[in-house]
Parts: structure tokens; sequence; C-alpha cells
């Protein structure tokens, strides 16, 4: 957050004075030329400090989400005159921008393939859009990877509500995705003007909008990261990278430089110590830690918990999850691990487990051709007091095919 001194808190307010007369609905270049002196030396952590201030004001993520673009206008011409976040390859902040170079390219290139699909849908434009679509729709990796870890480390400075927004306008552009690739599944038919409109309608905004995400994670969003978190938060962000993936690019290895020490830090600080081989004592049985560890690992189900606090707690690593967790979320509150349009409906349901209204909430969804079960569970000690959530995810396609019965095992 930007000082507290007097003429800070001057400053602060008049920028905030900027967006709130940008929401009531003033021109952007009414505005800029306002507040032109004052505009000069407007820098990414001021940007994320007046709208992380603003939302902890009662203004709602969303409101700041749905003019986000336009207060990125009325700074832009100050963010351009920053010094670029570039790093050595493997920092984080590289990858990211490695990954938005050729994300853009892709872009570029399917934008090319609509126009010519638009004209001739029956040439091989149309196998190509569909296939750049879904090269481009990899890029959701980066995004996840932001929301799972890199989100998580900038909350605990503080930096919560502009995260929030980006993650909002992330699903905007999934959405957009899928509206797309429902468009040139079904093809033009024997509408070709319908199909144009369509594409135009759906592709337009959807390229406005990640081209504006490259915008402001390179110029609002790394600058911001870099300035608040440590070397050691990053070597961890690097860590944990692997566990969600990357798209385009690999990380390299110039980053952190051997003298840092990073490596071994994280190593410490990590757990990668000797197992404690102590006894917990359960219900019906003796386990070592390390013992129930690989028991909840091999479960053919993910599992969450999340404390009576709302802070992640656990989370089992199967092979291929579902719903992509990294160990950033450990401790996190889970309103930030869900995207902003459905953190109601997680209100609620903890809300109802803690009066006790209920102990069961449960939800199915189509996700890639699988059928995914999802379902909530009150955990409550043996004084009916409640204790957290746990949530427990289950990919049930297969499981909802079978019929009959099998006695027998197959053979290997």
């Amino acid at each position: 957050m930007m000082e507290k001194s007097g003429g800070q808190d001057a400053r602060r307010e008049k920028l905030k004075e900027i967006i709130r007369l940008l929401h009531e609905g003033r021109a952007v270049e009414e505005v800029k030329d306002q507040f032109a002196a004052l505009l000069k030396d407007v820098g990414a952590t001021d940007i994320a400090a007046i709208e992380q201030e603003l939302i902890e004001e009662g203004m709602p993520a969303a409101e700041i989400q749905r003019l986000c673009d336009v207060h990125v206008a009325v700074f832009r011409e100050s963010l351009d005159e920053q010094a670029s976040a570039d790093s050595l390859p493997g920092h984080p902040v590289y990858t990211y921008l490695a990954e938005n170079a050729a994300a853009a390219q892709l872009l570029d290139r399917l934008e090319d393939a609509l126009e010519t699909a638009k004209d001739d849908p029956d040439s091989q434009a149309l196998e190509r859009a569909r296939t750049l679509l879904d090269e481009l729709q990899a890029y959701d990796r980066h995004y996840l990877r932001e929301e799972n870890i890199l989100f998580p480390y900038l909350e605990k400075h503080g930096f919560e509500g502009p995260s929030k927004v980006m993650w909002g306008i992330h699903d905007e552009i999934r959405e957009g995705w899928k509206e797309l690739e429902d468009i040139l599944t079904e093809g033009p038919g024997d509408d070709l003007q319908a199909f144009q409109k369509r594409i135009d309608k759906v592709f337009g905004p959807l390229a406005t909008a990640v081209r504006e995400m490259f915008y402001k994670e390179e110029n609002i969003l790394f600058p911001t990261a870099l300035d608040k978190l440590s070397g050691e938060e990053w070597w961890q962000i690097r860590t944990q990278g692997p566990d969600i993936g990357y798209c385009y690019v690999s990380p390299g290895h110039e980053w952190p430089p051997r003298e840092t020490g990073l490596e071994e830090i994280w190593s410490l600080e990590s757990g990668d110590k000797p197992a404690d081989e102590k006894l917990l004592h359960l219900d019906t049985g003796s386990l070592t830690p390390e013992t129930v560890n690989l028991i909840l690992n091999h479960l053919p189900i993910e599992i969450s918990f999340v404390d009576d606090e709302d802070r992640v707690r656990y989370f089992t690593q199967m092979g291929d999850r579902i719903f992509p967790r990294s160990p950033a979320v450990i401790g996190r509150t889970v309103q930030n691990c869900h995207p902003p349009d459905s953190v109601d409906r997680v209100e609620e349901i903890l809300h109802h487990f803690r009066s006790g209204r209920r102990d069961v909430a449960e939800f199915w969804i189509q996700m890639q051709g699988r059928f995914i079960h999802i379902r909530y569970f009150a955990v409550r000690d043996g004084q009916g007091e409640y204790r957290g959530t746990l949530e427990v995810v289950q990919d049930v396609t297969d499981i909802r095919n079978l019929e009959g019965e099998k006695r027998l095992l197959d053979e290997a």
C-alpha cells in the first residue's frame, strides 16, 4: 500500500476520486484533462493500491472489473513510461512474459484464420481456426498459475481486491473461448451471414480482453508483484509452478543465481527433512504420518479441508487433478480460492454449515466431456461443534456408465 503520510494521503484520495468519476460516467479524456498533472507519475503499485482501498471501502470488485479497461486507459500514458517488468529466464515473471508473447502470436494467427473462414468456411481455414483456438485455450494454465499461486502470495501482502478483479476477467475470457468454440464446431450451416456475425460478436471483445489483460499484467500486476514479493517468495512460486503447468514455454535456469542460496532456503522451509515416524493413533488403528499421506494421495477423489475460520488447511495431491491446487493456497481464505461470481454460493454453504441448517451440499457439472461430482460436508466434533468443511471432487463419468455386474479380475 502507499505510504500514509499527509501528502500521500491527499494524493491517494485524488487518485481514488478519478476512479469514482469514471464510475459515475465521466469520459476518459475529460478526466485525463482535469487530472493531467497528477497522472504524470502514477505507477503500477498506485493503481493496485487505490483499487484495493476502494474495494475495502465498499466498492464491489465486480464494479471495478466492469470498468477495469477504462481505468487503464486513463493511466496508460504514465504506465507506458515505466521500466518493463523483465528479469532472468527461470524467474516466474520472465516465464509469464514469454507465455504472453507466444499467446499474442497465436491470437494474431487465430484472427487471420477466422477472417479466411468467414469468407470461405468450406476451406481448411475453419479447421485451422479450430486448431488454433484449441492451442490458445492452453493459455488457461497461465491464468490458473496466477489464481492458485501468485494471487495467494500477493494476498499475504494485502493485495487482494485487484486479483479478484483479474480473476473475474479471466472467467469472462474463458466464457468467450467456449462460446467461440461452439460457433466453430457448429459451423455456418445454411446461413453464412449469421455465422460471420456470430464470430465478429464473440471474437472482437474476446481478442480485446485477452490483449488488454496482457497489458494489465505487464504494466500493473507484475511490477506490483515484483515490488511486494521477496526473493524467497518468488522461489516458492517457481517451485510450485509445475503443479499446474506451463503453456508454450519451459522455465529457464538462469534464475535464481546460485549465490542467492534461495534453493537451499526453500528446501528447508518446504519440509525436506526426515519424516516424523511417530505414530498417529486414530480411532481404528495407528499409522505413521507418511502412511497417512500416502493413503490420502491414493484415494480416487480430490479432498480439500477448510477450517472453521474459512482457511484452506489441506488438500490431497493425486496425479491428475480435476481442479488445480498449489501449496500457495494453504492458509488462504476459501473465498479467495473461487472465482468472484461463485463466492456468494460458497458463503451460503458455509453459513448453512455453521448454523447447523445443513450438513451436505452437492453439485455436478460437465467439464471437457467428463461428468464431475462435487460435494461439501460439514465437519463436526463429538459435541456437534462446527470444525470446518470437507470438499470432495470425483470424476464419475465411467462410474455412471457401469452396467450389470463384474465379479472377476480382468487379466493383465
